[in-house]
């Protein structure tokens, strides 16, 4: 399909778009009006909404009372929480697809001309990458938060794949990040984020406004802990540590602190300071098995927005009712959450 070609369908599209959601009518109405089928009607609907000419918005009116997320929001403070409907029943991959679906959907809200996205790559956020909605966007940058480098090879297709995948969806720049995951040495690190390369791309990981992410965890399959990027002597040190999660390959403890973790001294991720900073600190989780690692980093302040699937979302709630309750109440409000 030429260029011109293109242009034409889009500007038909966005006609019966107009038509159909604006106006109410049927698509054989339309079909009627234009001088075309129904079947044409029903397929300029879909080019628009798999081409991101139509975003569709759904304004719950019980979000906003309704206990789950209530509790959550009210909780931890955040900004944004977004409970992905599944059932328990579910396998984790349907989870995980309809939570990337959902987050994909809600980037396409967030990212306007002159938007600065930093990404921490991992299984998360590349689900996402497969469900993105196209949209072009005047001026974006995509910036990887982290290295992604083994020991073996510093370059790592996985991590800039991710970045170049969000990028050509949104007409961006793609920013790679080319440096380990995980330094030998604390002092390479230091001096190599003296280079004017380096720092310009840590400027701009600086700079982002929205950052997405999800909580690493030793026992989910984490793409960390099972992608050659930690020795055994690694693994001991993080849980002499006590550590229950990372950002970005920055751990953290239960606590949420996470500035003397010895390993994070050789890690490529930003400070988790940033992610205080951020006006669209967005956590993507699908699995209750990081739930230990969600709650440090809630506790630590990290997260400002939450896309969360809902067995995960009740887990979370009900620990947090059973931490609230006189032990002999707990019952009763666990089965509350649960109904």
């Amino acid at each position: 399909m030429s260029h011109w070609d293109r242009q034409d369908m889009a500007y038909s599209a966005v006609r019966v778009a107009r038509l159909y959601y604006f106006q109410g009518m049927t698509t054989a109405a339309i079909a009627e009006e234009i001088g075309t089928s129904r079947a044409t009607v029903s397929r300029m609907l879909s080019y628009a909404m798999e081409h991101g000419l139509v975003e569709i918005r759904i304004h719950d009116v019980d979000e906003q009372s309704g206990y789950l997320e209530k509790i959550l929001r009210d909780h931890y403070k955040l900004n944004v929480i977004q409970v992905v409907p599944a059932s328990v029943a579910a396998n984790d991959k349907d989870i995980l697809q309809r939570v990337a679906t959902q987050t994909a959907a809600y980037l396409n809200t967030l990212i306007t001309p002159s938007s600065i996205l930093g990404l921490a790559w991992g299984k998360t956020v590349a689900a996402i990458a497969d469900n993105l909605i196209p949209k072009q966007v005047h001026n974006v940058d995509v910036v990887q938060l982290n290295g992604s480098g083994t020991g073996v090879n510093i370059v790592n297709a996985f991590g800039e794949s991710i970045v170049a995948r969000f990028a050509q969806n949104y007409g961006a720049r793609a920013h790679s990040f080319p440096v380990p995951a995980f330094f030998d040495y604390g002092q390479t690190r230091t001096a190599l984020w003296r280079e004017r390369s380096i720092q310009s791309i840590r400027m701009m990981q600086d700079k982002a406004s929205i950052l997405v992410f999800s909580i690493g965890a030793e026992k989910t399959g984490s793409y960390v802990h099972n992608g050659g990027y930690l020795t055994a002597d690694d693994m001991q040190a993080l849980h002499q540590d006590g550590v229950v999660g990372d950002i970005a390959t920055v751990f953290f403890r239960k606590d949420g602190s996470w500035h003397d973790v010895a390993l994070n001294a050789r890690s490529s991720g930003p400070d988790l300071d940033r992610f205080q900073r951020a006006d669209h600190s967005i956590c993507v989780v699908s699995g209750q098995g990081k739930i230990p690692g969600l709650q440090a980093a809630l506790l630590g302040g990290f997260i400002n927005e939450l896309i969360i699937d809902e067995p995960t979302a009740r887990l979370l709630a009900e620990k947090i009712n059973a931490d609230n309750q006189p032990h002999s109440s707990r019952s009763k409000h666990q089965r509350r959450i649960i109904q």
